[in-house]
C-alpha cells in the first residue's frame, strides 16, 4: 500500500513529494522486516534501514548493493512528516525514491517462496 499511495501523491497536482518519499521509506523498512520475519530474525523497533538492512545481509549477501542504496531513504521516515519542518524536495528525487522502493519490494519478493506472495 505505501508503493500505492507513493506514486498517487506523485501524481497529484502540485505533486506531494514528501509524502511520497515517507511512503517509499516505509515500503522499504516494512519489506525489510517482512523479509526478516519471514526467517525468523527478530528485530528492535527502528526506521533505520541500514540496521534493518545488515540484518538482512547476514541472510542473503546478494542484497548489498540495494541495502546500501536503499539506506538513504532512513531520512525520510520523519523529514517531511510534518508541515513547515522542510522545504518540498524535488519531484526527480521523489521519483528516484520510488524507483528504489520497488527494486527492493521485488528483490525481497523473489527470495521468498511464491506462495507466500502477494
Amino acid at each position: 500500500m505505501d508503493l500505492r499511495a507513493a506514486e498517487h501523491l506523485l501524481v497529484a497536482q502540485p505533486p506531494l513529494t514528501g509524502l511520497a518519499l515517507f511512503h517509499a521509506q516505509q515500503a522499504v523498512e516494512k519489506t525489510l522486516k517482512a523479509f526478516l520475519s519471514w526467517h525468523d530474525i527478530p528485530f528492535r523497533k527502528t526506521h533505520d534501514l541500514s540496521v534493518l538492512g545488515q540484518q538482512c545481509l547476514a541472510i542473503d549477501g546478494t542484497l548489498e548493493n540495494l541495502c546500501r542504496k536503499a539506506a538513504r531513504l532512513t531520512v525520510f521516515a520523519w523529514l517531511f512528516r510534518y508541515p513547515g519542518e522542510s522545504e518540498e524536495p524535488p519531484l526527480k528525487e521523489a521519483q528516484e525514491s520510488l524507483t528504489l522502493a520497488r527494486e527492493v519490494y521485488g528483490a525481497v519478493l523473489t527470495r521468498l517462496p511464491e506462495e507466500v506472495r502477494p
